[in-house]
Protein backbone atom coordinates (compact mmCIF):
# COMPACT_ATOMS: atom_id res chain seq x y z
CA UNK A 1 0.00 0.00 0.00
CA UNK A 2 1.23 3.59 -1.02
CA UNK A 3 0.58 6.67 1.19
CA UNK A 4 -2.13 8.47 0.14
CA UNK A 5 0.02 11.60 -1.09
CA UNK A 6 4.03 11.63 -1.08
CA UNK A 7 5.15 12.73 1.83
CA UNK A 8 6.94 16.23 2.33
CA UNK A 9 10.29 16.70 4.51
CA UNK A 10 8.78 19.09 6.75
CA UNK A 11 6.52 16.57 7.79
CA UNK A 12 8.27 13.17 9.42
CA UNK A 13 4.97 11.06 8.29
CA UNK A 14 2.79 10.66 5.19
CA UNK A 15 -0.89 10.59 4.65
CA UNK A 16 -2.59 7.45 4.32
CA UNK A 17 -5.55 6.20 2.95
CA UNK A 18 -7.83 3.10 4.30
CA UNK A 19 -8.06 4.22 7.63
CA UNK A 20 -11.40 3.80 10.53
CA UNK A 21 -11.45 6.07 13.13
CA UNK A 22 -14.00 6.38 15.87
CA UNK A 23 -14.54 9.27 18.62
CA UNK A 24 -14.52 8.29 22.11
CA UNK A 25 -15.90 10.80 24.74
CA UNK A 26 -15.30 11.10 28.53
CA UNK A 27 -13.67 7.87 30.48
CA UNK A 28 -16.93 5.80 30.75
CA UNK A 29 -16.58 5.25 26.85
CA UNK A 30 -12.98 5.30 26.07
CA UNK A 31 -11.75 3.29 29.59
CA UNK A 32 -13.67 0.22 29.14
CA UNK A 33 -13.00 0.11 25.42
CA UNK A 34 -8.92 0.37 25.92
CA UNK A 35 -9.18 -2.08 28.80
CA UNK A 36 -11.03 -4.71 26.74
CA UNK A 37 -8.52 -3.88 23.49
CA UNK A 38 -5.15 -4.65 26.36
CA UNK A 39 -6.87 -8.03 27.47
CA UNK A 40 -8.13 -8.88 23.90
CA UNK A 41 -4.01 -8.55 22.71
CA UNK A 42 -1.77 -11.59 21.38
CA UNK A 43 1.30 -10.25 20.74
CA UNK A 44 2.13 -6.97 21.95
CA UNK A 45 0.89 -3.82 24.43
CA UNK A 46 2.31 -0.72 24.07
CA UNK A 47 1.62 2.38 26.00
CA UNK A 48 2.86 5.67 26.38
CA UNK A 49 1.42 8.62 28.97
CA UNK A 50 2.30 11.38 30.70
CA UNK A 51 -0.26 11.42 33.66
CA UNK A 52 -0.62 7.99 35.67
CA UNK A 53 -1.72 8.40 39.40
CA UNK A 54 -2.94 5.18 41.61
CA UNK A 55 -6.17 4.62 42.21
CA UNK A 56 -9.09 3.01 40.74
CA UNK A 57 -8.66 3.46 37.47
CA UNK A 58 -4.89 2.48 37.52
CA UNK A 59 -5.54 -0.21 39.45
CA UNK A 60 -7.71 -1.63 36.30
CA UNK A 61 -5.05 -0.57 33.64
CA UNK A 62 -2.58 -2.37 35.93
CA UNK A 63 -4.71 -5.47 36.77
CA UNK A 64 -5.14 -5.37 32.72
CA UNK A 65 -1.24 -4.57 31.71
CA UNK A 66 -0.21 -7.23 34.40
CA UNK A 67 -2.64 -10.72 33.10
CA UNK A 68 -1.75 -9.90 30.03
CA UNK A 69 2.10 -10.12 30.62
CA UNK A 70 1.75 -13.32 32.33
CA UNK A 71 0.19 -15.29 29.47
CA UNK A 72 2.66 -14.16 27.53
CA UNK A 73 2.11 -10.81 25.01
CA UNK A 74 4.87 -8.51 25.09
CA UNK A 75 3.66 -5.60 27.25
CA UNK A 76 5.64 -2.77 27.20
CA UNK A 77 5.23 1.23 29.30
CA UNK A 78 6.90 4.26 28.65
CA UNK A 79 5.67 6.72 31.33
CA UNK A 80 6.16 10.24 31.65
CA UNK A 81 8.51 9.91 34.86
CA UNK A 82 7.24 13.74 36.38
CA UNK A 83 3.86 13.02 34.86
CA UNK A 84 3.82 9.18 37.08
CA UNK A 85 5.18 10.87 40.13
CA UNK A 86 1.35 9.70 41.68
CA UNK A 87 2.39 6.13 40.66
CA UNK A 88 3.23 4.72 43.80
CA UNK A 89 5.88 1.90 44.53
CA UNK A 90 3.48 -0.29 44.81
CA UNK A 91 1.86 -0.27 41.99
CA UNK A 92 5.48 -0.21 39.84
CA UNK A 93 6.60 -3.53 41.09
CA UNK A 94 3.41 -5.26 40.25
CA UNK A 95 3.87 -4.25 37.18
CA UNK A 96 7.38 -5.01 36.88
CA UNK A 97 6.53 -8.79 39.06
CA UNK A 98 4.25 -9.31 36.03
CA UNK A 99 6.90 -8.97 33.88
CA UNK A 100 5.45 -5.69 32.15
CA UNK A 101 8.42 -3.64 30.58
CA UNK A 102 8.16 -0.36 32.49
CA UNK A 103 10.55 2.83 31.93
CA UNK A 104 10.33 6.33 32.72
CA UNK A 105 10.79 9.36 30.11
CA UNK A 106 13.53 11.40 31.16
CA UNK A 107 13.86 10.82 34.88
CA UNK A 108 13.34 14.07 37.31
CA UNK A 109 16.78 15.85 38.51
CA UNK A 110 15.77 18.48 40.84
CA UNK A 111 19.05 19.97 40.59
CA UNK A 112 19.18 20.73 36.59
CA UNK A 113 16.10 22.75 35.82
CA UNK A 114 16.23 22.71 32.12
CA UNK A 115 16.88 19.41 31.57
CA UNK A 116 13.56 18.33 33.85
CA UNK A 117 11.48 20.27 31.87
CA UNK A 118 11.51 18.54 28.68
CA UNK A 119 8.33 16.02 29.35
CA UNK A 120 6.90 13.10 27.08
CA UNK A 121 3.15 14.83 26.97
CA UNK A 122 2.04 11.87 24.51
CA UNK A 123 -0.86 9.54 25.09
CA UNK A 124 -0.78 6.11 22.92
CA UNK A 125 -1.96 2.76 23.45
CA UNK A 126 -1.57 0.33 20.74
CA UNK A 127 -2.01 -3.10 20.34
CA UNK A 128 -0.74 -6.00 18.03
CA UNK A 129 -0.17 -3.12 15.52
CA UNK A 130 -4.04 -3.22 14.64
CA UNK A 131 -5.64 -0.68 16.98
CA UNK A 132 -4.26 2.30 18.72
CA UNK A 133 -5.88 5.39 20.52
CA UNK A 134 -4.74 8.83 21.24
CA UNK A 135 -6.05 12.06 23.14
CA UNK A 136 -5.83 14.01 26.07
CA UNK A 137 -6.75 11.92 28.59
CA UNK A 138 -4.61 10.00 31.47
CA UNK A 139 -4.53 6.70 33.12
CA UNK A 140 -6.37 8.64 36.67
CA UNK A 141 -9.33 8.54 38.76
CA UNK A 142 -10.10 12.62 37.25
CA UNK A 143 -11.08 11.39 34.21
CA UNK A 144 -13.60 8.58 35.19
CA UNK A 145 -17.92 9.53 35.61
CA UNK A 146 -18.24 7.10 37.85
CA UNK A 147 -15.34 8.23 40.73
CA UNK A 148 -16.11 12.07 40.15
CA UNK A 149 -19.52 12.51 38.61
CA UNK A 150 -19.35 15.98 39.28
CA UNK A 151 -15.95 17.06 38.85
CA UNK A 152 -14.55 14.68 36.35
CA UNK A 153 -12.34 16.03 33.51
CA UNK A 154 -14.09 16.21 30.09
CA UNK A 155 -12.16 14.74 27.35
CA UNK A 156 -12.04 12.45 24.23
CA UNK A 157 -9.76 10.13 22.60
CA UNK A 158 -9.89 8.81 19.04
CA UNK A 159 -9.97 4.76 18.25
CA UNK A 160 -7.70 4.14 15.33
CA UNK A 161 -7.47 1.82 12.85
CA UNK A 162 -5.61 1.25 9.61
CA UNK A 163 -2.16 1.75 7.98
CA UNK A 164 -1.21 4.66 10.41
CA UNK A 165 -1.32 2.33 13.15
CA UNK A 166 2.15 1.23 11.97
CA UNK A 167 3.65 5.46 11.85
CA UNK A 168 2.32 5.58 15.80
CA UNK A 169 4.29 1.88 16.16
CA UNK A 170 7.51 3.43 14.68
CA UNK A 171 7.03 6.55 17.12
CA UNK A 172 7.08 4.56 20.34
CA UNK A 173 9.61 2.38 19.27
CA UNK A 174 12.19 4.92 18.50
CA UNK A 175 11.07 6.80 21.85
CA UNK A 176 11.55 4.09 23.95
CA UNK A 177 14.74 3.38 22.00
CA UNK A 178 16.16 6.39 23.29
CA UNK A 179 15.23 5.59 27.49
CA UNK A 180 16.20 2.36 27.79
CA UNK A 181 18.96 0.33 27.84
CA UNK A 182 16.66 -2.84 26.85
CA UNK A 183 15.81 -1.35 23.14
CA UNK A 184 12.87 -3.19 21.33
CA UNK A 185 12.31 -4.46 17.98
CA UNK A 186 8.89 -4.70 16.82
CA UNK A 187 7.74 -6.68 13.40
CA UNK A 188 6.81 -4.63 10.68
CA UNK A 189 3.51 -6.05 9.79
CA UNK A 190 2.20 -4.86 6.73
CA UNK A 191 -0.20 -2.05 6.60
CA UNK A 192 -3.62 -3.35 6.41
CA UNK A 193 -7.03 -1.43 5.17
CA UNK A 194 -9.47 -0.76 7.57
CA UNK A 195 -11.51 1.86 6.26
CA UNK A 196 -12.00 4.56 3.71
CA UNK A 197 -10.69 7.73 5.77
CA UNK A 198 -7.49 9.73 5.29
CA UNK A 199 -5.26 10.09 8.08
CA UNK A 200 -1.46 11.24 8.84
CA UNK A 201 0.31 11.30 12.42
CA UNK A 202 1.71 14.44 13.16
CA UNK A 203 4.64 15.40 15.86
CA UNK A 204 5.84 18.14 18.18
CA UNK A 205 8.89 17.80 19.54
CA UNK A 206 9.66 21.99 20.22
CA UNK A 207 8.65 25.41 19.22
CA UNK A 208 10.75 25.27 16.17
CA UNK A 209 10.28 21.93 14.39
CA UNK A 210 6.54 21.37 15.61
CA UNK A 211 4.38 19.70 12.83
CA UNK A 212 1.74 20.45 14.64
CA UNK A 213 2.03 23.94 14.88
CA UNK A 214 2.77 24.27 11.20
CA UNK A 215 -0.07 22.30 10.28
CA UNK A 216 -2.67 24.32 12.75
CA UNK A 217 -1.40 27.34 11.59
CA UNK A 218 -2.29 26.52 7.89
CA UNK A 219 -5.41 24.61 8.12
CA UNK A 220 -6.79 27.96 10.20
CA UNK A 221 -5.82 30.41 7.84
CA UNK A 222 -6.98 28.83 4.65
CA UNK A 223 -10.29 27.55 6.31
CA UNK A 224 -13.24 27.89 4.37
CA UNK A 225 -16.15 27.68 6.56
CA UNK A 226 -15.18 26.64 10.12
CA UNK A 227 -12.52 26.93 12.61
CA UNK A 228 -13.51 25.03 15.50
CA UNK A 229 -10.70 24.59 18.01
CA UNK A 230 -11.29 23.03 22.36
CA UNK A 231 -8.25 22.94 23.83
CA UNK A 232 -7.09 22.90 28.26
CA UNK A 233 -4.87 25.39 28.00
CA UNK A 234 -4.75 28.10 25.67
CA UNK A 235 -1.71 30.30 25.52
CA UNK A 236 -0.94 30.76 21.63
CA UNK A 237 1.91 31.89 20.04
CA UNK A 238 1.54 35.30 17.61
CA UNK A 239 1.13 32.92 14.72
CA UNK A 240 -1.71 31.11 15.78
CA UNK A 241 -3.10 34.21 17.23
CA UNK A 242 -2.72 35.93 13.15
CA UNK A 243 -4.66 32.59 11.99
CA UNK A 244 -7.51 32.76 13.90
CA UNK A 245 -7.81 36.66 13.36
CA UNK A 246 -7.36 35.86 9.35
CA UNK A 247 -9.80 33.27 9.33
CA UNK A 248 -12.16 35.27 11.46
CA UNK A 249 -12.10 38.00 9.44
CA UNK A 250 -12.03 36.51 5.69
CA UNK A 251 -15.57 34.85 6.90
CA UNK A 252 -15.32 31.84 8.55
CA UNK A 253 -17.03 30.75 11.39
CA UNK A 254 -13.97 30.93 14.20
CA UNK A 255 -15.04 29.67 17.80
CA UNK A 256 -12.57 28.54 20.77
CA UNK A 257 -14.02 26.46 23.32
CA UNK A 258 -11.71 27.16 26.57
CA UNK A 259 -12.02 26.12 30.34
CA UNK A 260 -14.06 28.36 32.29
CA UNK A 261 -13.99 28.33 36.52
CA UNK A 262 -12.90 24.58 36.74
CA UNK A 263 -9.50 23.93 35.85
CA UNK A 264 -6.30 22.70 37.32
CA UNK A 265 -3.92 25.60 36.33
CA UNK A 266 -6.33 28.46 36.68
CA UNK A 267 -2.98 30.91 35.89
CA UNK A 268 -2.98 29.55 32.35
CA UNK A 269 -6.75 30.45 31.99
CA UNK A 270 -5.72 33.91 32.90
CA UNK A 271 -2.84 34.03 30.82
CA UNK A 272 -4.77 32.96 27.77
CA UNK A 273 -7.85 35.70 28.48
CA UNK A 274 -5.24 38.41 27.71
CA UNK A 275 -5.67 37.80 24.52
CA UNK A 276 -9.45 37.68 24.21
CA UNK A 277 -10.17 41.37 23.20
CA UNK A 278 -8.26 41.45 19.95
CA UNK A 279 -9.45 37.75 19.31
CA UNK A 280 -13.26 39.21 19.75
CA UNK A 281 -12.49 42.20 17.65
CA UNK A 282 -11.36 40.93 14.89
CA UNK A 283 -14.66 38.69 14.75
CA UNK A 284 -13.67 34.96 16.69
CA UNK A 285 -16.50 33.84 19.54
CA UNK A 286 -14.90 32.78 22.50
CA UNK A 287 -17.02 30.21 24.58
CA UNK A 288 -15.88 29.26 28.13
CA UNK A 289 -16.97 25.53 29.46
CA UNK A 290 -18.77 25.56 32.43
CA UNK A 291 -19.89 22.20 34.47
CA UNK A 292 -16.11 20.64 35.05
CA UNK A 293 -12.78 21.15 33.76
CA UNK A 294 -12.33 20.63 30.24
CA UNK A 295 -9.16 19.04 29.03
CA UNK A 296 -10.44 17.73 25.54
CA UNK A 297 -8.07 18.99 22.98
CA UNK A 298 -9.59 19.24 18.99
CA UNK A 299 -9.22 21.20 16.17
CA UNK A 300 -12.05 21.08 13.30
CA UNK A 301 -11.29 23.01 10.13
CA UNK A 302 -13.68 22.51 7.34
CA UNK A 303 -13.60 18.51 6.80
CA UNK A 304 -10.42 18.32 8.54
CA UNK A 305 -9.65 17.20 12.61
CA UNK A 306 -6.76 16.83 14.35
CA UNK A 307 -6.80 15.56 17.65
CA UNK A 308 -4.34 14.20 20.36
CA UNK A 309 -2.43 15.26 23.52
CA UNK A 310 -1.16 18.72 22.11
CA UNK A 311 -2.66 21.77 23.76
CA UNK A 312 -2.38 24.89 22.53
CA UNK A 313 0.09 27.39 24.54
CA UNK A 314 3.49 28.61 24.01
CA UNK A 315 5.30 25.92 27.10
CA UNK A 316 3.35 22.61 25.61
CA UNK A 317 5.10 23.22 22.27
CA UNK A 318 8.43 24.69 23.53
CA UNK A 319 9.34 21.54 26.00
CA UNK A 320 6.86 18.26 25.71
CA UNK A 321 6.85 15.55 22.76
CA UNK A 322 3.38 15.98 21.49
CA UNK A 323 1.47 13.80 19.24
CA UNK A 324 -1.86 14.19 16.53
CA UNK A 325 -3.32 12.07 14.65
CA UNK A 326 -4.92 14.00 11.78
CA UNK A 327 -8.24 12.85 10.21
CA UNK A 328 -9.22 14.37 6.68
CA UNK A 329 -12.76 12.88 6.54
CA UNK A 330 -16.34 14.54 6.37
CA UNK A 331 -17.71 11.41 8.62
CA UNK A 332 -15.94 12.17 11.25
CA UNK A 333 -15.86 15.99 11.29
CA UNK A 334 -19.26 15.64 11.10
CA UNK A 335 -18.95 13.07 14.38
CA UNK A 336 -16.38 15.98 16.15
CA UNK A 337 -18.78 18.61 15.17
CA UNK A 338 -21.98 16.89 16.94
CA UNK A 339 -19.76 16.74 19.73
CA UNK A 340 -18.89 20.10 20.04
CA UNK A 341 -22.32 21.48 19.32
CA UNK A 342 -23.22 19.24 22.83
CA UNK A 343 -20.52 21.10 24.46
CA UNK A 344 -21.11 24.47 23.44
CA UNK A 345 -25.09 24.05 25.31
CA UNK A 346 -22.61 24.15 28.90
CA UNK A 347 -20.73 27.36 27.77
CA UNK A 348 -21.08 30.64 28.32
CA UNK A 349 -20.07 32.66 25.65
CA UNK A 350 -17.99 35.88 26.02
CA UNK A 351 -19.78 38.70 24.41
CA UNK A 352 -17.06 41.73 23.67
CA UNK A 353 -19.30 44.36 25.27
CA UNK A 354 -19.49 42.47 28.32
CA UNK A 355 -15.75 41.25 28.46
CA UNK A 356 -14.68 45.28 28.13
CA UNK A 357 -16.09 46.16 31.31
CA UNK A 358 -15.24 42.82 33.39
CA UNK A 359 -13.66 44.12 37.08
CA UNK A 360 -10.50 45.86 37.60
CA UNK A 361 -8.93 42.63 39.24
CA UNK A 362 -9.32 40.45 36.21
CA UNK A 363 -7.57 42.99 34.19
CA UNK A 364 -4.87 42.97 37.06
CA UNK A 365 -4.83 39.12 37.07
CA UNK A 366 -4.36 39.12 32.99
CA UNK A 367 -1.84 41.94 33.34
CA UNK A 368 0.45 40.60 35.98
CA UNK A 369 0.36 36.45 34.66
CA UNK A 370 0.68 37.85 30.97
CA UNK A 371 4.47 39.54 32.52
CA UNK A 372 4.74 36.08 34.50
CA UNK A 373 4.20 34.33 30.40
CA UNK A 374 6.49 36.90 28.81
CA UNK A 375 8.79 35.92 31.40
CA UNK A 376 8.92 32.43 30.47
CA UNK A 377 9.05 32.94 27.23
CA UNK A 378 12.12 35.03 27.25
CA UNK A 379 13.61 32.16 29.66
CA UNK A 380 12.50 29.88 26.91
CA UNK A 381 14.12 30.96 23.86
CA UNK A 382 17.48 31.70 25.60
CA UNK A 383 17.85 28.83 26.39
CA UNK A 384 18.97 25.53 24.05
CA UNK A 385 15.92 23.41 23.67
CA UNK A 386 17.99 20.53 22.07
CA UNK A 387 16.44 17.71 24.04
CA UNK A 388 18.34 15.45 26.23
CA UNK A 389 18.80 12.45 23.77
CA UNK A 390 17.91 14.40 20.98
CA UNK A 391 14.44 13.35 19.99
CA UNK A 392 12.85 11.89 16.82
CA UNK A 393 15.37 13.18 14.02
Amino acid sequence: MKPAAPGRRKYRFPWWEGNRFRLLVDGSSYFPVMLETIGNARHYVLLEMYLFKSGQVSDQFINALATTAQRGVAVYALLDDYGAKGLVHADRTRLLEAGVRLTFYNPVHYGELRRSLFRDHRKLLLVDGQVAFTGGAGITDEFDPQRHPLHYWHDSMVEIRGPVVQDWRILYEQNWNRWTPAPIRLPDLPREMAGDQLGRVTISRNAIRSEIVRSFVSRIRYADRRVWLATAYFVPSWKLRRALRHSARHGADVRLMLPGPHTDHPFARHMGRRYYTSLLVSGVRIFEYQPRFLHTKVLLCDHWTSMGSSNVDRWNFRWNLEANQEIDDAEFARAAQARFEVDLADCREIVSERWARRPWDRHLREWFWGKVESLLAWFSDRKNTKRPRDEDP
